[in-house]
């Protein structure tokens, strides 16, 4: 966050005077406390500030860093989750193929007849089965697929911070977002790097 010059002198203030009320701060910079309530509410919900009733203004102590780092700790999967992509597990590769290219996606997440997730396919996977001979119109993408439970899975209220360590670690390009069902698990979103980009550029630009 880039504060301007006005923001700068009230945190200066109040690191040499806090704890010290709106009135005095005002005071200091020559100005109405009606002027300078949008910059203290910016700096307070920012992080900067802490306001106690009665008492007045302290300086947290805390820099731009410091408040990104807990506000990136804080993002959750709920918030930043896309449309999962999925397909019956006796489609064939080459249905797999299209139906990823046609969805412009990484990750196919592949479900049973109840819709519970049994598999996921990645641009890998289906790159390695079309280099054999066999004919694609005629493998199920069961053959293929990673299986449970060697599938790395996530909830909407588990931390994007996690997650994204998850796709570091396991050198993937997503992972399915799950709720559970009838002893399984259905899949009710997606979580991919480009989420995870988008949502701190918008940490960053809210800053």
């Amino acid at each position: 966050m880039e504060l301007n010059k006005r923001q700068e002198q009230i945190l200066k203030i109040v690191k040499e005077n806090g704890p010290i009320t709106g009135e005095h701060i005002a005071e200091k910079l020559n100005l109405t406390r009606a002027t300078l309530r949008p910059d203290l509410a910016i700096l307070t919900m920012a992080g900067f500030l802490d306001a106690r009733p009665r008492v007045g203004y302290f300086y947290t102590g805390k820099n731009t860093i410091q408040l990104l780092t807990e506000n990136i700790k804080k993002l959750k999967v709920k918030d930043f989750q896309s449309i999962p992509v999925v397909v019956k597990e006796n489609i064939s590769v080459y249905d797999a193929i299209v139906t990823m290219f046609l969805e412009d996606v990484g990750t196919l997440f592949v479900v049973n007849e109840q819709t519970l997730l049994v598999g996921v396919l990645s641009r890998k996977d289906l790159l390695r089965a079309s280099m054999g001979k066999q004919d694609l119109t005629t493998v199920p993408v069961n053959i293929i697929m990673t299986r449970m439970p060697n599938i790395t899975m996530c909830r909407k209220d588990d931390l994007l911070i996690d997650v994204a360590d998850q796709l570091i670690e396991k050198q993937i390009d997503a992972v399915p977002v799950v709720k559970e069902k009838d002893g399984g698990f259905e899949v009710i979103g997606r979580v991919t790097k480009t989420n995870i980009t988008k949502a701190f550029v918008s940490l960053f630009n809210k800053e």
